[in-house]
């Protein structure tokens, strides 16, 4: 019996590995390569798939999404004989599992060494500051060439990015120093142009000032003008509605003499040739209301005591 039980224990063991080998699952985005005695068969695709056991193997399973191979810094000449360090990011993805098994030995190996040489190519027909403003250039001339050469691979280059291009030290201090330099003149240029803006506004600023306070005083001179010229004509008015007389006249201009002689300045001031005539008006009209004046009878002794009958008037002085 013991024989017969361990003969059914392995009849077990080999039906279960055969069930295992026969039913194969391949996950979403993937492939796998099947071979028969060392021969490509088929490829599986995702889901649940048969294969004969012990006859059938799995050579290769191969993941279909896409993928992103980062490339270490290689060194590169350009064409004014300086070495930049070029980092690169390959997106790539496999399109035909088949291909990417058999027609190339390791296809990650071959984009790399694909992307230093048509780097080198480039990058050797370009000068520095070219090389370093024309990734895009660069970006697309590089993914023309890898996606034809990994065509038959059974792969697709969908995407080249250079991460960084590192220019030698020296050119990198030189480089700084002249943005510094760059930085210093727009500022500069900047400065000025605000200093000279500036002083524009305010020129403007102090015309427009001086325009305004200039029509402010001609429009203040015009209205004291006019006013004055108001007062007068109203005094004139008055004048002329009072109807004034000559005794009324002579006594304004005795009034008028004092504010004349006013200030220390004043040493010489010319006396109008009317004052003669007002003040013999006044006189005139101060003897007749003076004690002596009055009447005839005044009139008598004032003749009297002349000698001849003639009138004797002495003039005010001036001082």
């Amino acid at each position: 019996m013991e024989p017969i039980i361990i003969v059914l224990v392995i009849l077990v063991v080999l039906v279960f590995i055969a069930l295992i080998k026969t039913i194969q699952v391949i996950p979403q985005a993937s492939a796998a390569i099947v071979e028969r005695f060392g021969r490509y068969t088929r490829t599986l695709n995702a889901g649940l798939n048969i294969v004969v056991p012990f006859i059938d193997s799995i050579r290769n399973r191969i993941d279909l999404r896409e993928q992103v191979v980062p490339f270490p810094p290689q060194p590169v000449i350009t064409q004014d004989n300086l070495v930049v360090n070029i980092d690169t990011v390959i997106y790539y993805q496999v399109t035909d599992a088949r291909a990417a098994t058999y027609e190339v030995a390791s296809y990650i190996q071959a984009i790399e060494q694909l992307t230093v040489t048509t780097l080198r190519n480039i990058i050797g027909g370009m000068d520095l500051e070219r090389t370093l403003t024309s990734r895009e250039e660069i970006n697309a001339a590089l993914r023309g060439v890898l996606d034809e050469a990994t065509g038959k691979w059974g792969i697709r280059v969908n995407r080249v990015e250079l991460k960084a291009i590192e220019p030698p030290t020296s050119i990198q201090d030189s480089m700084e120093k002249q943005m510094r330099a760059d930085r210093d003149k727009r500022a500069a240029i900047l400065t000025a142009e605000g200093t000279r803006q500036a002083a524009i506004l305010t020129a403007e600023g102090e015309k427009q000032s001086q325009i305004l306070r200039a029509e402010g005083e001609a429009k203040a001179a015009a209205l004291r003008a006019e006013g004055e010229a108001q007062a007068i004509r109203t005094v004139f008015e008055s004048i002329h509605a009072g109807d004034p007389d000559q005794k009324l006249l002579s006594y304004q201009y005795l009034q008028m003499l004092p504010k004349i002689a006013e200030g220390d300045a004043n040493k010489l001031w010319i006396v109008p040739s009317e004052i003669g005539d007002a003040l013999k008006g006044l006189s005139g009209a101060i003897g007749n209301f003076g004690p002596f004046g009055g009447g005839s009878g005044g009139g008598g002794t004032g003749s009297s005591g002349n000698n001849g009958g003639t009138e004797r008037r002495e003039r005010p002085s001036i001082d």
